[in-house]
């Protein structure tokens, strides 16, 4: 039941489902959405999966469509809620002033040109990756979305825990503060069970997670030295700027993917 409030708590926090009940925010129960993130991530590929099968199997419409509908599907899904994070983020690292002064833009309500030029580079490439998927699309490639935003959720785990907080305050640090050395051990039975459901798939599905899983290992290790480097440790915005950093790369992955490994 704990584990089932936690997922709740994640689904309030990080996506725009309504969920209108009062859920406890107590240390416990914290640790237990931070358990759960890699689950909301499913959850999210899941449904662009869905999405993507119902446009090209039971519409008319064409391609393009089935492709802006999972593109419109990874914002509204979301509230947008990691790419504010994501612009902050762009506008604090490309004023290329000091940890301190970074941290102070961050935390400034206003968007700045940078922010919204990243916004834009991010958005219009991950459209780009989702439409040529879209255009080479198999079975596999199904599986494959389902799984770009698990890792993005599994990423934002990891670093939460594993990247010392900048400042002592906001929603980031408070989930860090309620994780115990036990939190993440559940993160590789999750990785197991994918590569197990892909074992029992086509060969490229194994070879699709496998890559997608070094991609995010590498990934982990640059964004653990560099975010203490630009910003002095974690933030709420860091976040979610990683988990859009992530899930665009994973996106290019999977397009490159369906060129060299499923044509």
């Amino acid at each position: 039941m704990k584990s089932l409030k936690g997922l709740l708590i994640n689904l309030q926090f990080f996506t725009s489902i309504p969920i209108s009940i009062a859920l406890p925010m107590d240390r416990e129960h914290l640790e237990k959405a931070i358990r759960t993130f890699p689950l909301v991530g499913l959850f999210q590929g899941s449904l662009y999966a869905f999405i993507l099968y119902a446009f090209l199997e039971w519409t008319p419409f064409s391609i393009l469509v089935a492709a802006f509908a999972v593109w419109l599907a990874g914002i509204v899904l979301t509230g947008g809620i990691h790419l504010d994070g994501w612009m902050d983020a762009s506008d604090a690292f490309f004023s290329y002033r000091d940890q301190k002064k970074r941290l102070e833009i961050m935390s400034d309500p206003r968007t700045g040109a940078f922010g919204v030029l990243s916004v834009l580079v991010l958005l219009s490439t991950r459209f780009l990756f989702i439409y040529e998927i879209v255009l080479l699309a198999s079975s596999v490639s199904y599986f494959l979305i389902a799984l770009i935003p698990f890792f993005g959720k599994m990423m934002m785990g990891i670093l939460l825990l594993k990247v010392k907080a900048a400042k002592e305050e906001g929603l980031g640090f408070l989930f860090q503060q309620s994780a115990s050395s036990n939190t993440l051990h559940i993160y590789p039975i999750y990785l197991l069970i994918i590569a197990g459901a892909a074992g029992m798939l086509m060969d490229p599905a194994l070879i699709g997670v496998l890559i997608m899983i070094v991609i995010s290992v590498l990934l982990f290790f640059f964004l653990s030295k560099k975010v203490n480097t630009w910003f002095g440790g974690m933030t709420g915005d860091v976040l979610g700027a990683s988990v859009e950093g992530t899930e665009v790369l994973l996106w290019m992955v999977v397009w490159l993917l369906h060129y060299f490994a499923m044509g």
